[in-house]
């Protein structure tokens, strides 16, 4: 793993795979795919383990052009992957939601990412650098403040890489679309914008009265602000 060459000027790729029905909403800019990759918190990861699909919600990290997922190495998901298995990671991003004059018309103001691929394993230092990339994606610069894995914990662990090649954006954003026949002023109608908030950190009991915020809380709680 390198901190590969990242070039936000140069789109995804897109195919039949990755064409949405709704063209309008689709995109394959490479610098929002970042942005939405770096400002959500959970992926959910599709594969078919013995023609049975299944979708994971997961940690992750990205550095340059690759997204990094872990797992035990115990578990169904980790052997697929780690034998190359096809995989698709969403990423989304709730902004808001969108009340109509009417039922049918109702909806959500998001931003989300499908990037599909094949899982890579890494192991030894690739594997390593990549799990710090998760842990500090959640909490920035909290590797610097932690002890890393040990090789306990590293053989335990299952790491992988999937490429951002073949993906692609969509989005809505914006109020309500009704009917003319719908257009009522007394049936309300609009958006009701959400985000990710954090609130106020709780230390455990293992922790000191007299310990001050760890500089990774202070930039989790700034980064959910």
């Amino acid at each position: 793993m390198d901190d590969h060459a990242a070039d936000p000027t140069r789109p995804l790729r897109r195919t039949d795979r990755t064409t949405p029905r709704r063209a309008e909403r689709s995109a394959y800019d490479r610098a929002l795919a970042y942005e939405i990759l770096d400002e959500g918190a959970i992926a959910h990861v599709g594969i078919t383990v013995d023609g049975q699909p299944f979708v994971v919600p997961m940690a992750y990290g990205r550095s340059g052009d690759e997204l990094f997922l872990h797992g035990s190495v115990a578990t169904r998901l980790a052997r697929v992957m780690g034998e190359g298995a096809a995989v698709c990671v969403t990423v989304t991003l709730l902004d808001g939601l969108v009340a109509a004059k009417s039922q049918f018309h109702h909806s959500m103001n998001f931003r989300s990412i499908v990037v599909l691929g094949r899982a890579r394993r890494l192991l030894d230092d690739e594997a390593e650098r990549a799990l710090e990339r998760i842990v500090d994606h959640t909490l920035p610069g909290r590797c610097d403040e932690t002890r890393p894995p040990n090789r306990v914990e590293l053989r335990q662990t299952a790491v992988f890489a999937v490429v951002i090649d073949e993906a692609s954006i969509k989005t809505r954003s914006g109020g309500p679309v009704d009917e003319p026949e719908d257009l009522d002023p007394d049936v309300w109608s609009g958006e009701i914008p959400l985000r990710l908030a954090a609130l106020p950190a709780i230390p455990d009991t293992k922790t000191a009265p007299t310990a001050p915020l760890a500089a990774s809380v202070a930039a989790a709680l700034a980064k959910f602000a």
